[in-house]
């Protein structure tokens, strides 16, 4: 994972699994919704796979 691809799933979590398919980006926009940690965290999870 890149250094940009890791500060995007800080910024904007949801922007950062775009690539990934609509179910990680749904799940990671609900978590954002939720809190803006779990958001991050979500992102990050699903961008190291």
């Amino acid at each position: 994972m890149s250094f940009w691809r890791v500060l995007l799933c800080i910024i904007f979590p949801p922007l950062a699994v775009i690539d990934k398919g609509c179910g990680s980006i749904l799940i990671v926009f609900l978590l954002t919704l939720c809190a803006w940690v779990p958001g991050v965290i979500g992102a990050l999870i699903i961008n190291k796979k």
